[in-house]
């Protein structure tokens, strides 16, 4: 998730149009989260060995999850594991996580796979008033009515949208979040999370097309990019300015 904060001045800074977080979750009827330990995530090759440990693993039968002081975690439930990497570099193109789960996929080929989601999130910030990312959804992207104007505080809004692709179904959520800055300082922002989903069809070769799907995940994060700064972004060029640059990891503090 994005709530890094360790954050300094050697740090690289990065847009914050930029995707800043990818997550891809594998559903199967027989994934168990006791299989998740860091002993054969290491010795299977699926991670090198170097990798170390940010904090203590959990492990128990119905949760287990691992994470990596290289931004990269893994999660486990019944039935799904889901491998998420904070993006810390400008080419958001150069990660580790799809080899990571096509390794994950070459261990565990029996495992009945079901479906795939590739999920991007990105956070742009809105540095011309503490209201921004409000009045963007509330009056940008909603229709004004009466509707606006009830109950005794301002209308809080979230969207949810859903695309049929050629292949897959893409659900995109816009919502109001405030960023805390390394100095204390708090900043209104707007959260995309998309979800490409692919469903593996019954009868199919469904972990040659789990891989088939799995490789598209470049030209996902494209279509998600485009769609965030040209469909959405574009619509108000002045309260998006290109040049703003946060060093990586601010804090997701809340979502009102």
């Amino acid at each position: 998730m994005i709530t890094t904060t360790d954050n300094n001045s050697n740090q690289p800074l990065v847009s914050l149009r930029e995707i800043q977080e990818l997550s891809i979750a594998i559903t199967a009827k027989s994934l168990n989260p006791a299989m998740l330990t860091v002993d054969f995530l290491k010795y299977s090759g699926i991670v090198p060995p170097d990798w170390e440990l940010n904090g203590q693993p959990v492990l128990n039968p119905n949760y287990a999850q691992v994470n990596f002081q290289n931004g990269i975690s893994i999660v486990a439930q019944p039935r799904k594991i889901t491998f998420v990497e904070i993006i810390n570099s400008p080419d958001s193109l150069n990660l580790k996580l799809p080899e990571i789960v096509g390794l994950y996929l070459d261990k565990l080929p029996l495992a009945e796979y079901q479906a795939l989601g590739i999920a991007p999130k990105s956070i742009v910030p809105l540095p011309s008033s503490p209201d921004a990312a409000k009045k963007y959804i509330t009056e940008t992207l909603l229709a004004p009515g009466p509707w606006h104007n009830f109950g005794i505080a301002p209308l809080q809004a979230g969207i949810n949208l859903l695309y049929q692709l050629e292949t897959s179904q893409l659900s995109v959520g816009i919502n109001e979040v405030k960023l805390q800055l390394p100095d204390g300082k708090t900043l209104a922002a707007l959260l995309f999370a998309g979800n490409f989903n692919y469903n593996l069809a019954e009868g199919s070769d469904r972990l040659n097309l789990l891989k088939q799907y799995l490789g598209q995940w470049q030209k996902d994060l494209e279509i998600f990019r485009e769609l965030v700064t040209q469909r959405f972004l574009e619509r108000q060029p002045p309260v998006f300015p290109s040049n703003i640059n946060l060093p990586l990891g601010p804090r997701i503090v809340t979502g009102k």
